[in-house]
């Protein structure tokens, strides 16, 4: 196996006197992180110590926008607003991230939708276009962060956004390519083993398999291992382990 691939987390998901995931571990780990925006997860002070410190880590960060859901974590859908609306919404967490990173002399280089509103998008060639007109209205540089053969893709292509597409180590897949809803028995895959294992094989196979045995190919510029599970830390140290005893060569996109 040969190849180069980015690790990405996401983080800086604590808000005020609530602490979730280990930043400063997955720090170690990850060549990526997507740093929750003040909408879901973060505050200031958390966006910018997590900011701070992968800069210190040499680690790349982004926006991580969702929908305004701080009760349910992002992970409830809101219907009512336009493409454009929740384009406006995404600025606005892209432009706080992007003000606090500038204070710490980084800067924000790719933008992935968290939750619910990354999970709309997926099957909503309308809302993805919303997306990604905004960010490419910001910086047509920033990196839209897609699921493959989904309307985030369609809309990164046809907005012209450079693009990194991106597989689960954690997750499980749908018939149709996108996740499982987490409300489903083995949507979220706890065992950093089999974690490793589905990461070796989708690599392996440049695919994706879902939950019924379907092999979908697709293009792999990153993985994701979440930073809010028990043994997050512990998998994503396995999963890197393994990726670069296959050779593989681990690097921010």
């Amino acid at each position: 196996m040969s190849a180069t691939v980015d690790l990405n987390s996401d983080m800086g998901e604590s808000f005020g006197a609530y602490s979730i995931g280990d930043d400063r571990a997955m720090l170690d780990i990850v060549t990526s992180a997507n740093i929750a925006c003040g909408f879901h997860g973060g505050d200031p002070l958390v966006m910018g110590r997590a900011v701070a410190l992968a800069k210190e880590k040499g680690i790349a960060v982004g926006a991580h926008p969702s929908f305004y859901d701080l009760w349910g974590f992002g992970r409830r859908p809101i219907l009512g607003d336009t493409p454009d609306e929740v384009g406006q919404f995404v600025l606005y967490q892209i432009g706080a991230l992007q003000a606090v990173a500038a204070a710490a002399g980084h800067r924000v280089t790719h933008v992935k939708l968290h939750g619910a509103l990354a999970n709309m998008a997926q099957v909503d060639d309308a809302l993805a276009d919303g997306v990604a007109r905004a960010i490419r209205a910001l910086d047509r540089n920033l990196v839209f962060v897609v699921m493959p053969g989904l309307a985030t893709e369609r809309a990164g292509a046809r907005a012209g956004l450079p693009m990194a597409r991106e597989v689960y180590a954690d997750r499980s897949y749908d018939e149709d390519g996108n996740l499982t809803s987490r409300k489903k028995e083995g949507a979220v895959i706890h065992e950093p083993e089999e974690a490793t294992r589905r990461v070796l094989q989708m690599l392996d196979e440049k695919a994706i398999r879902t939950v019924g045995g379907t092999r979908m190919p697709v293009s792999i510029d990153s993985i994701c291992v979440h930073s809010d599970t028990p043994d997050a830390v512990r998998m994503a140290r396995m999963v890197r382990a393994a990726l670069e005893r296959a050779g593989v060569r681990i690097a921010a996109f």
